[in-house]
This record gives C-alpha cells, sequence and structure tokens, in this order.
C-alpha cells in the first residue's frame, strides 16, 4: 500500500523558514517522480514543484521554494524561504505516475499546514 506521510508544517512569521519532508512508503520511491502542491483556505489545488526519479530534474512555481529527494532514505522534501502570508496553504505531496518530473499525480499523502502570520 502506497502511504505518504508529511510533516514538518506549523506556523511561522513572514521572511522565514520551513523544511517539508513526505515520508513515503510501499513502492519504490527511487522509480517515480514526486511533487508538491498546496491549498490555500478558500482555493483550488495549485502545484508547488516537482522533481524527476533520479533527483536531477526539478521544476518549480517559485524560486524561494526548493524540492528535493533522499532516495536512501525513501523521503522528499521542500524547503521553502522568504515565506509570505500568501503562501499559507496545506501542503501535499504526490506520488507520479513514471520517472518523468511531471508525469500525472496518482498518490496523495494527507497535508502539512504552514501557516505564515506575525
Amino acid at each position: 500500500e502506497v502511504q505518504l506521510v508529511e510533516s514538518g508544517g506549523g506556523l511561522v512569521q513572514p521572511g522565514g523558514s520551513l523544511r517539508l519532508s513526505c515520508a513515503a512508503s510501499g513502492f519504490t520511491f527511487g522509480s517515480y517522480a514526486m511533487s508538491w502542491v498546496r491549498q490555500a483556505p478558500g482555493k483550488g489545488l495549485e502545484w508547488v514543484s516537482a522533481i524527476g526519479a533520479s533527483g536531477g530534474i526539478t521544476d518549480t512555481v517559485n524560486s524561494r521554494f526548493t524540492i528535493s529527494r533522499d532516495n536512501a532514505k525513501n523521503t522528499l522534501y521542500l524547503q521553502l524561504n522568504s515565506l509570505k502570508p500568501e503562501d499559507t496553504a496545506v501542503y501535499y505531496c504526490a506520488k507520479g505516475g513514471s520517472n518523468w518530473v511531471h508525469a500525472a499525480m496518482d498518490y496523495w499523502g494527507q497535508g502539512t499546514q504552514v501557516t505564515v502570520s506575525s
């Protein structure tokens, strides 16, 4: 059974940083692309960042965010820097359906809340 468990969210002041983690199990983590998607209060899902299976190819909607992965630890990360109130959202990690960085996502975690507020 595929499981994706996010952690690392919380309350942070504007300008602060957080590192989100996503622990994966139930599949061969290093064979699949992974993504981060977020949902702000009252808004739809917004793609944030993606990384290919080997970690060599990444894509992100915002240069303040850096995606990475440790295939030996079956863990995906998202470093959030210079956070703004508009970054407040639930952040989800998602598994891609192949090793291609922009593969369609087929499994999702439960999400971790990030709140940016003074």
